[in-house]
């Protein structure tokens, strides 16, 4: 085996020092330790005891199982703006099984197991369940078992409390003290910044995530999530430069190419360079358009193409897609694509179909807010107005804003919805002039553009919150 490694001067790329290592591959780790310890040297930094403890120490001696580890963290890292996101965590999830069970006592396999079964849980899939949290508690346990007062374990203790409990506080201890025994860790700082945006501290957030860009600036989930953070400021041209530094190291990331066309959407409703970058990722291979098929749909319902509408629902996903940590099943896609050809015999079918689903889910945890605050729409669609309102006005009371910045809009946007599709405009219009003024996935693009949105156009009213959403 053969390893070159190089340390550059990020401020002036100038080369500081460069080695390389010819060794047999079971001295992988050795090498690691060496090439951490000469950078160490280079830099002139002090090491603690802890710090070049930490540099010795083998994560595992198999090595078969520290490639499934690694795999599994490359799978992980595609979860900011790919629509295979539940495919990807599940396929690291399968991965780090292997790995423990290769080697019972890894102890980052199960760190990073038990953070792979957490956003598996939060992030708005149908695995959102008992059992799956069952799985994230059983590899926390493991990790806790192993190495209880490691720096890692109390991040991944962290995470768990943030994503299977939504306990800020708790996880904001985990973390902090994470943070001590791993200075130069933007894991960390990433999860503090998730948690100050869901408690509404957008300017904290945005430092936190700045600080660990710094700490590696080349991370290209780092910036997407800075990117999703701006956006939901409505922040769209910081939006914008973020994204243009991340297709400067990741030029061709189909999804970050996407999502930077969707900025153009969402902040001026123009949707033709999203249409010209999904034409050209198309040609360019047509197979990566299963990643982003959501954004495809979501941009043919703005733009009334009802084949494209077509093309895109036929690459959708069979369990549906997420829209923040909100789940839809596939069968409200085809109702959606259905109103836009206008066949309402097809979509009344579609929504009954969405609606059972959505049931199934509700029968287990009845105070599941996202997925209620669907149905709520869903009965909305279906005429069923006493039950549409009753159920998205609780979806707002489980999940407010107060709890959740950014799932809390959600839910109060649905409830707009909702409104709007039962001919209660005025109470519309009173959730629209709220959302305007909270950072939120509500944009300028949307409003203007989507279908869902049609039932108040032409009242004046939706002319001033276009307004304050639109472009300055």
């Amino acid at each position: 085996m053969r390893v070159s490694a190089q340390l550059i001067d990020a401020r002036t790329d100038a080369h500081v020092w460069a080695e390389r290592y010819d060794r047999p591959l079971d001295d992988v780790f050795a090498i690691q330790s060496e090439i951490a310890q000469m950078i160490a040297d280079q830099l002139k930094a002090k090491l603690s005891t802890t710090e070049k403890a930490a540099i010795a120490q083998k994560p595992t001696s198999d090595l078969e199982a520290y490639e499934l580890y690694v795999r599994a963290k490359i799978l992980r890292a595609k979860t900011s703006f790919d629509l295979q996101v539940k495919e990807n965590l599940l396929g690291a999830a399968r991965l780090l099984e292997q790995a423990v069970v290769r080697d019972p006592n890894f102890f980052l396999a199960y760190c990073r197991l038990a953070e792979v079964h957490d956003l598996i849980y939060f992030l708005g899939t149908n695995e959102h369940t008992p059992a799956q949290l069952g799985r994230a508690e059983a590899a926390i346990q493991s990790a806790l078992r192993l190495r209880p007062d490691s720096g890692e374990a109390h991040l991944a203790l962290g995470e768990h409390l943030y994503r299977a409990y939504r306990d800020y506080d708790r996880a904001v201890v985990e973390l902090t003290r994470a943070r001590e025994q791993l200075p130069n860790d933007p894991l960390a700082l990433e999860l503090l910044s998730f948690i100050e945006r869901r408690r509404g501290r957008w300017d904290e957030s945005v430092a936190h995530l700045q600080r660990a860009l710094e700490l590696d600036p080349r991370n290209l989930f780092l910036l997407q999530q800075l990117s999703i953070t701006y956006q939901t400021q409505r922040r769209h041209q910081d939006a914008i430069v973020v994204l243009d530094r991340a297709l400067a190291i990741a030029p061709t990331d189909a999804n970050t190419r996407v999502v930077r066309g969707l900025a153009e959407v969402e902040s001026r409703a123009d949707t033709k360079p999203l249409h010209a970058t999904i034409k050209a990722l198309l040609a360019e291979d047509a197979a990566s358009a299963k990643h982003f098929a959501d954004q495809w749909f979501y941009l043919a319902l703005c733009e009334r193409d009802q084949a494209a509408a077509d093309r895109a629902l036929a690459l959708i996903p069979a369990d549906g897609i997420t829209v923040g940590s909100t789940w839809f099943p596939r069968a409200w896609c085809e109702a959606s694509a259905a109103r836009l050809r206008g066949d309402p015999a097809a979509a009344h079918a579609t929504l009954v179909a969405a609606r059972r689903e959505i049931e199934k889910t509700l029968r287990d945890q009845p105070e599941y807010a996202q997925e209620l605050s669907v149905l709520a729409m869903i009965d909305a669609a279906l005429g069923r107005k006493a039950d549409a309102l009753k159920e998205g006005r609780r979806a707002v009371e489980l999940l407010p804003v107060s709890k959740d910045a950014l799932d809390g809009t959600d839910m109060m946007t649905n409830l707009a919805l909702v409104y709007a599709w039962t001919g209660e405009k005025d109470l519309a219009f009173e959730q629209l002039d709220a959302l305007v003024r909270l950072p939120g996935r509500l944009n300028y693009g949307q409003l203007r553009l989507h279908p869902d949105w049609d039932p108040l156009r032409g009242d004046p009213r939706v002319e001033k919150i276009l307004g304050l959403l639109g472009p300055r």
